[in-house]
This record gives C-alpha cells, structure tokens and sequence, in this order.
C-alpha cells in the first residue's frame, strides 16, 4: 500500500509540473491593433439639419459600438468565485530530530478549495493525505533505544484544515496569497522498533499552517500552483514525557489550480453621448456628455466634438442654440485611447457616438396642482400650490376656484378654507395665464371627513398577588407579591389620573374564607399606601367571588367605568 500512494503522488507531481513548461515557452507575443487612420478634429464643422420645421421629438442617440478589438493588454477585472487545488504536497520536521516529532519525512497529496468573497478576501478548506517514508526519535524512553532512532515501518497522516486567504490579484497573470488554515491532523499507530511491543498509538491532535503561494495563471479557468510554502505545528505526544507537545514543520505543494465562476474579460471600448435636455426652446442652453464604457485607468483618454456652436472641454460639450430655427440636430462625440505621451501615434483604440436635440417653437404654459393634506377634517385649512411652467420663462398670473368652501391666494400658493363644508370631495382649479395670454389650468382634490368620536377608556387587569405559598399567614403580602405591586404603584404614578380596584379572592375550602379575601385585599391597599406613598382615595377594595387565594389587581384609566358585579365593596 505504501509502495502504491508513493508512486501516484510521484506521478501526479510530474503531472502537475508540465503546464510549467507552456507558461514560459515563449506565449508573451505583442499586442497589434488595427492601424485606423486618425481624424483631424474640427469643432467648427456645422451641426446637420433637419427643415425648419417642427418635428414632434428627437430620440437621443444610443452609444454607437466599434468593432472588437485586439487584446490590449488589460488586467483582468473579475475573479473566480471558486477555486480548486489538486496537487502534490511534501512535509517535513523542523528540526528534523524533534523530541515526540512523529513527522518526519511524509510525501502525498493534498486539495482545497477556497471560496472567494470578493477580489482579496476567500475562505479555504483544505484536506491533505501523506505517507510516512521515514520516523526519526531522539530518545529511546519508552522505545528503550538510543536517539535517533528509525521506526520500523511508515504509516499514514491526514489533515483537515480550513482558515482565511488574503489574495494578491493585481496583476493579470499572477496571484500570490497568503493564509492562515486551523484545524487537525491525524496520524496512524505505527511500531516502534523490530522486538518492541509498544507502539505510537493513533493521534488525531490540533494542527494550524501559515503560508503563502503563487498562482500563476495558464487560461482563465486554470492556473499552476508554482509554491505553497507553509509552517505546520501539530500538537502530538512528546514519546519521551507522555505529555502533549508541540512540533514545527514544513508543507511544501505543488499542482493544478482550476477557477469557476467570475465574470468575462472587458468588452472593448465603448462610448455613448446625451444630449441634456433633448428637447428645448431657441436660446436655452444644450449639454452634451460623452460617456465612455470599458476605460483603461493606465492609458490616456482623449475627446473630440464636433458641431457648429458647439465647445467641448473633456467629456462634457455645451451648444449655443440663440440662433437655431425650430428643428432636430445632431452633436457627434469621439474618444480615443492610448498610452500616455503618444497621442497621434497609432494604434489607438477609437469610438465615436452621437446626440440629437430638438429645438421647439414657443409653447403656452403648464400648470399642476397639488393639496397638502389632501384629506383634512372639518373645518381645518389645507395648502393649494399650482407649479406653473413656461417654457420660454414668461412672467405667470395665478387664481383659484374651488366647488366648496372657499380659495384665498394669487401667488403659486393658497389656502383652501374648508368651515362650513360638507364630508366630501372638494374640487380645487388652479389658473395661470402668461403675459401673451396663453393659459393653463390643473385640478386637484380635498376630502373633507368628520371625524369619529375618540374610544372609551377601559379598565384593564394587572398583575395577579398570589397568597398561596405562606399556609401559617395567609393573608400576608410576600416578597412575590411586593414585586408584582411595585409595578402596580410604578403604572400609578406615571398615570396620575387612573385609579386601582384590588378585589380579594379566597379558595372554596379555605375556612372563614370571606374574612380572609377580605384581609388580603385590605392588606394589598396597605403595601401600596403605606410603602408606595400612594393615595388611598385612588384605590377600591372589594371581595370577590373566585376560587383562589388571590388579590386581583385592575387599573381604571380616567374616563373608564370598573364593573363590580358579583364583588363586594369593603368599607
């Protein structure tokens, strides 16, 4: 059996170290992007135009895409979700003589997979099989030997970690990490010597790992683990003390890294422009920005415009529109973006968009009308306001009419009076009128409602005082019952205006039962006045008729009425 696992693991380590040899085997190649021809740019070319007349709207422009683009040596922006190791791993004592140290040469293999929260942070979770090649002791004691001393035979050791990993993913080829694993490890008996009949029992014991690696990158969902070098401390028993001790070792890996999930490579460049607002009069003022997709923060980006009247400055141009006849016009937008120091010299990766705008012919004004609150009682006011617009910024009159009550203001606010109005819908109408005569009228709503009567108060039952646990003083309050009745004083004097029925209940077996529920509900009232300092007019006492040896305790909020039937009053 340990002839078979040293033979696969050494094979899978010549498995795994073959991509090596493709990583460096001359796959680095310069990047060619199609020579364009660079367009001069003129900011004074005149804008196209439709006739003079009036068309209804112009649809904005949608980002008009290049054609795909070479790789243009962009450093990967996503990162895999999930990533799964399998390799080979060697371990190795530290010292290599270590009292207790049962590791000392091992050779297998080892997976883990990490699952990633985002670009830097995942959590791993690691498993590891090894074989023992060769067991080294420094004493004897109880091998009766003379360190160092070789076991007879090897046995197996397998680990269970798991821990966090901070990744390095700033570059697009290379990933080194750095984590920290916890968990066990869990060795096999193996005998000690040929004539010996003790034996290193079976330990499943603690054992943590800290490293780091490096990941390089072969295709997008697969990448050679080149080193992942790591401290090993287990916590097997010292075979010369008995005692738990610790160990320091070395884990050293190698294998295949395979990647899921994350996201593709960029799109290529990209860049699209809006015109803000696309629809004005003549003389309002037009901006127009370019947005560019897909941006390389270590190249330069470089904008053009295009269009009579129109001044560009970065990715923001604005239009004089003063002398524009009523129709659509068009602003064309381009970007171009290359390394820092050579723009004219290509290649550069281009794109270009457009924008369209209306300009308008004069338009009467538009008004709307809104109530704050929309629904009020009888009686209460509520707040009109008529936002009137005018498209060319003419000077607004306003006036109000309403279907009820009555409307005062001439501003862009009033106020609806609603005394003497019936529970209903009232319709408010705001006007407003420009300086060329030209109207605008909006409507809104006032529900008026009456409103109900407020609910009456009711008496509501606290807390229940239990004489039940003292058979020698059956009418005294206890600690219990003190406590139940704090809270009973602290709800009185927080309401000052309630008042408290105590009603004092007896079992059906008790003897001189009456008298009893009598004396509880009357020394009840005595805690409350005489410790509490609560006035003794704000309390009713009463017998009642449960079965129970009880004081119940009721409070009456002001207003509410308590129900005494079927109780006693006690005088």
């Amino acid at each position: 059996m340990r002839l078979s696992v040293r033979m696969i693991t050494t094979a899978a380590f010549a498995i795994f170290l073959m991509p090596a040899f493709n990583l460096f085997a001359g796959q680095a190649g310069q990047r060619s992007i199609a020579a364009q021809d660079d367009k001069a740019t003129d900011s004074s070319v005149a804008l196209a135009t439709d006739p003079p007349a009036l068309p209804p709207s112009a649809p904005m422009a949608a980002a008009s895409m290049p054609p795909a683009r070479p790789y243009s040596g962009r450093m990967d922006s996503d990162y895999p979700k999930v990533e799964w190791f399998m390799g080979y791993s060697y371990l190795r004592a530290v010292p290599e003589l270590t009292e207790g140290n049962r590791m000392m040469w091992l050779n297998g293999g080892s997976t883990s997979v990490a699952f990633n929260l985002n670009r830097y942070l995942g959590l791993v979770g690691d498993f590891g099989g090894f074989n023992e090649t060769r067991l080294l002791f420094t004493t004897g004691n109880p091998l009766a030997a003379v360190g160092p001393y070789q076991a007879v035979d090897a046995g197996t050791a397998f680990t269970f970690l798991g821990g966090p990993r901070l990744s390095f993913r700033n570059h697009e080829r290379f990933t080194p990490f750095a984590q920290a694993l916890f968990g066990g490890i869990r060795a096999s008996e193996e005998t000690a010597c040929p004539n010996c009949a003790p034996s290193l029992p079976e330990e499943t014991v603690f054992a943590l790992t800290a490293g780091a690696g490096l990941d390089v990158k072969l295709r997008r969902h697969l990448a050679i683990r080149v080193i992942q070098a790591e401290y090993l401390m287990t916590n097997f028993e010292d075979t010369t003390t008995g005692e738990k001790a610790t160990q320091n070792d070395i884990r050293l890996s190698t294998g295949l890294v395979f990647r899921f999930g994350g996201t593709p490579p960029p799109p290529p460049l990209t860049l699209a422009c809006a015109a803000n607002p696309d629809s004005i009069f003549p003389g309002d003022p037009v901006t127009v920005t370019a947005t560019a997709g897909e941006l390389d923060p270590k190249l330069n980006a470089v904008y053009s415009w295009t269009g009579s009247g129109v001044t560009g400055n970065g990715t923001t141009a604005t239009v004089a529109t003063g002398s524009l006849a009523p129709g659509s016009y068009t602003v064309k937008c381009g970007v171009k973006e290359g390394k820092p120091g050579k723009e004219g010299l290509k290649p550069w990766e281009t794109a270009d968009a457009s924008a369209s705008f209306t300009v308008k012919a004069f338009e009467p004004p538009t008004v709307g009308c809104t109530a704050n609150p929309s629904t009020v009682n009888a009686g209460d006011p509520s707040t009109v306001t008529a936002t009137g617009v005018s498209p060319q910024n003419r000077p607004l009159t306003y006036s109000y009419s309403s279907t009820a009550g009555s409307v005062s203001g001439t501003a862009s606010t009033a106020t609806l009076t609603t005394v003497g109005a019936a529970a209903g819908a009232i319709g408010v109408t705001c006007n407003v009128v420009d300086d060329k005569g030209q109207t605008a009228s909006g409507s809104t709503t006032v529900t008026v409602v009456i409103p109900a009567p407020p609910p009456r108060p009711t008496v509501s039952e606290m807390c229940s005082v239990s004489f039940a646990r003292d058979s020698r003083r059956p009418s005294r309050v206890d600690n219990e019952g003190k406590a139940c009745l704090d809270q009973v004083a602290l709800n009185l004097q927080s309401n000052a205006d309630g008042k408290l029925a105590l009603v004092g209940n007896a079992a059906g077996n008790e003897k001189g039962g009456s008298k009893l529920a009598t004396e509880r509900a009357v020394n009840t009232k005595a805690y409350l006045v005489s410790e509490k300092g609560i006035d003794s007019s704000r309390i009713s006492v009463y017998t009642g008729s449960q079965d129970g040896k009880t004081v119940s305790t009721i409070f009456i909020p002001a207003g509410a009425t308590f129900d005494a039937a079927g109780d006693t009053p006690v005088q």
